[in-house]
């Protein structure tokens, strides 16, 4: 892994600012994504059947899965299983219910005015299943949607082989997921956007996924609403000298194990800690499972920032907005104020990222690619929708109309003037 200062940075940083693209720029990735969403249009269940046998090897009488094979599944975990999903869930839901909104309205001048808010009536879960499993991206998906009351959940994974995981059959078990399908991949983003015989159209599709799921979600925006497009994961570790070296590599690897395109960085104003940090990156890579993974993630998209300052560290964190924030220094909330855009922030050496991907409370869902300059994790906000509420008296009325028909004149909608006009002479 590089250690870079002065001009090399803002070279770098241009790297990581093209990464978020690359993938979703591919034509054949969406080519193919097109051609099987427009068969599930057309086809529906058949389509669904036709890749799931092409892709995950299994050829489906039915797309849904009973209560019975759940609960089947579901007995193959251990209890110390079970009671690590049940702290999750009931950090993950407490977290979120600090979240929930409630309609409100105020009446000034003789008009109320306010904002309804109703949970969507219908939603998708997409939990990845193709390489492995992924119990803790259904509490982070499910449970916001359960506190912003949401009445149907419809949850897709992929069963490869046919064997649904006993992990994620425990977590969907725990929550009372009652609609659950055995399907993945851009197909069944398509069945949940526009539904088939087997499969009610939903409101909005959340969950993660590869690049096809990534590209399917995108194209179906507008059809159904979507959480995000997630690309590749991402760290970003401010530190000082007082940082443990080895702490700091094993928070880059969590990310860096992930696949090539992950971006694991460091941004210190401590020469020391960086040449030892990147001792630590060599020596525990080596003892890696996934080493050929990391080592191309980190040569790519990694790096040891060198700065004059910590508040240098921060102008670079906020440009890059990563995914997950570290500040590992003496005063970390000191750092805290300057920061402007990251997804997830953590506080501290005894705070590492993966406490928020499965523990601590706070979604595990986060922008990523720059995207945290303008938007948020995932939460209950997502699963809501606020209707706008206006009922104006006749005083009311009277007191905004010349208001409303001055606009409405030099803005050339003669009509809309007449609507107000008509009210004034009755």
């Amino acid at each position: 892994m590089k250690i870079i200062s002065g001009r090399q940075v803002d070279a770098f940083l241009r790297t990581l600012e093209k990464r978020a693209s690359i993938s979703i720029a591919e034509d054949d990735v969406q080519k193919r994504v097109r051609k099987i969403i427009l068969d599930v249009q057309k086809q529906g269940d058949r389509a669904v059947q036709k890749y799931t046998e092409k892709f995950d090897a299994v050829k489906l009488k039915e797309l849904s899965v009973s209560k019975k094979e759940i609960d089947a599944a579901a007995k193959k975990t251990d209890n110390a299983v079970v009671r690590a999903l049940q702290k999750s869930a009931g950090r993950i839901r407490l977290f979120h219910k600090k979240q929930q909104e409630k309609s409100w309205k105020f009446t000034q001048d003789g008009i109320t005015l306010g904002q309804i808010i109703k949970p969507l009536q219908r939603v998708g879960v997409y939990v990845p299943g193709g390489k492995a499993a992924y119990p803790s991206t259904v509490l982070m998906n499910v449970i916001p949607a359960q506190v912003a009351g949401v009445e149907e959940i419809a949850l897709c994974v992929p069963t490869p082989g046919g064997v649904l995981n006993p992990y994620v059959a425990a977590a969907v078990q725990l929550l009372g997921v009652k609609e659950v399908y055995r399907i993945g991949g851009a197909q069944a983003v398509a069945a949940l956007a526009y539904g088939t015989e087997s499969i009610k159209k939903v409101d909005k599709i959340v969950g993660p996924g590869n690049i096809y799921v990534a590209v399917a979600k995108k194209m179906i925006f507008g059809v159904a609403g979507i959480d995000m497009v997630a690309g590749p994961s991402e760290i970003l570790v401010i530190a000082d000298d007082s940082a443990d070296p080895a702490f700091i590599a094993a928070d880059l690897l969590s990310q860096a194990e992930h696949d090539e395109m992950a971006s694991s960085v460091l941004v210190t104003d401590s020469k020391v800690l960086a040449h030892r940090v990147r001792e630590e990156l060599n020596k525990a890579v080596r003892q890696l499972a996934r080493k050929e993974i990391v080592n191309k993630s980190l040569n790519k998209f990694g790096a040891i920032i060198l700065t004059g300052n910590l508040d240098r560290a921060a102008d670079i964190a906020n440009r890059i907005a990563p995914e997950h924030l570290e500040i590992m220094t003496k005063r970390p909330q000191g750092l805290l104020p300057k920061i402007i855009n990251a997804g997830a922030i953590f506080l501290g050496k005894w705070t590492p990222e993966p406490l928020g991907d499965y523990a601590a409370g706070p979604n595990h869902t986060l922008p990523t690619g720059g995207t945290a300059r303008f938007s948020s994790p995932l939460g209950v906000y997502d699963f809501l929708k606020r209707t706008s509420l206006i009922s104006a008296s006749r005083a009311g009325f009277i007191g905004l109309a010349d208001t409303v028909e001055r606009i409405a004149d030099i803005e050339g909608l003669e009509s809309h003037g007449n609507s107000v006009r008509v009210r004034r002479r009755s």
